[in-house]
């Protein structure tokens, strides 16, 4: 379907597309039908697994408090990305507008909800963070919505509460003993259907009707939402053996889709100045992220870190403006400190590795630096130092290296509390904010080198220059999947038009 053009279009559905799509709020009950392009489809992937990553974000900084505040933010961190304006349009949107622009930005938020339904249904994890991002951001939708949008969703969706008018609420009024007062608008809801606020006594009841206000509306009306997709999850779940024998190319970048990282690219170094492996122990204690800080100690004290700990402080010291030269001279310079290992041991065990990483040895690629996703998502072993501490470490080491940086009692508490609760990168975006006189990077930390970037930014004066900047084009891709040179030699049929149709969600 295509919405550049000025003609009438037609759905598998039955009707045209605006006959589909009436409101900027959906309860996603059916499935989208049609065709798109793989690259479309991976763009719709990846944009909305930004916006869920963005809501979740601020729903954890503004502690879930004032809607208000929380739309502000959202609105905030998604203005930083111009690739996801339909979302903020959405989340801007009174539910009634029929423009081809609405229509449009409609169809996207549908097809990419039904994507992310596919790659968040395969673990019980996975349901349940997609589930509560997704409520999160139909909340808010909602909380955007005019009263005729509102009353609008209801009927569209078969939910039959309506708004009271001026003369029924004063003559209800005098019998709610101030549970009802003016200038409130009110729903009659079936009293069965609110259990949990007449339990609490939160409502006025009277004739077997609930009165709540749209405040209360959205609890009953997200109780049917999350029901519901939390059956579909399940129910798409059971079918995906069946689903992955359709296209093996789509359930490939599905599966990885979790674990997809959507920030900057750190693989070309972008600061001019390189940087001097003479600045690394000061630059260790003032720019580095926790999980670098902590390789960097412990190379300097052990003289050596296991392949993992090599991989991820390497790559982020490339990642930094670190020539392969001086690598190769600092981790030569650390590691020969210890009487097992001399010159000669080095190069012949690790130089190459040092190479490799610099696209000099090998296939010659250029390795990119661990984005906070990889690095939260490895397994590690007994004596590796490497991860994320907020997830790999226990509490009491945490709070206890977490002190020695940012003293603040209130603090340290606060970020035990983020890590306990599996907010890692928060946690590691509120230590920044703590030693960084409260500056809060743009989107939260999502990456080691964004840690670093920004902390020197506001340590220089400078944190206008490196606000965040647009994705590069090929990050709005998932990881491709690896194929045989006899594969990437067949024609351009492999990429052709995928049908969703063909798909059962």
């Amino acid at each position: 379907m295509d919405f550049r053009r000025k003609r009438i279009i037609k759905s598998e559905l039955g009707g045209t597309v605006s006959e589909i799509y009436p409101h900027d709020l959906q309860f996603y009950r059916i499935p989208p039908t049609g065709e798109i392009s793989l690259e479309e489809f991976d763009e719709f992937a990846v944009e909305r697994l930004q916006v869920l990553r963005i809501v979740e974000l601020v729903y954890v900084r503004e502690g879930g408090g004032n809607m208000d505040e929380i739309k502000k933010g959202v609105l905030s961190e998604l203005k930083k990305f111009p690739e996801l304006k339909s979302f903020v349009k959405l989340i801007n949107a009174s539910g009634c507008n029929q423009t081809e622009a609405d229509v449009a930005v409609r169809r996207r938020d549908h097809i990419s909800h039904f994507i992310l339904r596919l790659a968040y249904c395969r673990t019980e994890d996975l349901r349940r963070w997609f589930l509560k991002r997704e409520l999160e951001l139909f909340r808010l939708r909602w909380f955007s919505l005019t009263s005729e949008g509102k009353n609008k969703f209801l009927q569209i969706n078969g939910l039959n509460y309506k708004s009271i008018n001026d003369a029924e609420r004063q003559s209800l009024m005098e019998y709610s003993h101030g549970m009802l007062t003016s200038g409130v608008e009110y729903f009659q809801v079936p009293f069965v259907e609110v259990a949990d606020l007449v339990r609490t006594r939160r409502v006025f009841l009277r004739h077997g009707f609930a009165f709540i206000t749209s405040s209360d509306i959205i609890s009953v009306i997200s109780f049917l939402f999350r029901a519901q997709l939390a059956q579909e999850l399940v129910i798409t779940s059971r079918k995906l053996p069946q689903l992955e024998q359709a296209d093996e190319r789509v359930f490939h970048n599905l599966t990885s889709l979790p674990h997809c990282y959507t920030g900057k690219d750190y693989s070309i170094v972008q600061n001019k100045n390189s940087v001097s492996i003479e600045n690394l122990e000061a630059l260790s204690k003032i720019s580095y992220p926790l999980c670098m800080r902590h390789m960097h100690n412990t190379l300097r004290k052990e003289h050596h870190l296991r392949h993992g700990g090599r991989q991820q402080y390497g790559l982020f010291l490339k990642g930094i403006g670190v020539s392969l030269e001086d690598a190769l001279r600092f981790w030569r310079d650390e590691f020969t400190q210890r009487p097992d290992i001399d010159n000669e041991k080095f190069d012949k065990n690790y130089a190459y590795n040092i190479r490799h990483n610099f696209g000099r040895e090998g296939k010659k690629v250029n390795y990119t630096p661990y984005s906070c996703i990889k690095i939260i998502s490895q397994s590690l072993g007994a004596q590796d130092q490497h991860g994320c501490p907020f997830k790999h470490w226990d509490l009491a080491k945490l709070k206890t290296t977490i002190s020695q940086i940012a003293p603040s009692a209130t603090g340290v508490q606060e970020l035990a509390n983020l890590a306990t609760q599996g907010h890692y990168q928060l946690a590691c975006t509120k230590l920044f904010e703590l030693t960084h006189n409260g500056v809060i990077p743009d989107g939260g930390v999502n990456h080691p080198n964004q840690y670093f970037e920004q902390s020197q930014a506001v340590l220089s004066g400078n944190l206008d220059s490196v606000k965040k900047e647009n994705v590069p084009p090929q990050q709005h891709k998932l990881p491709p999947k690896k194929e045989s040179t006899e594969s990437q030699n067949k024609d351009n049929s492999l990429w052709d038009d995928i049908n969703l149709e063909d798909m059962e969600f």
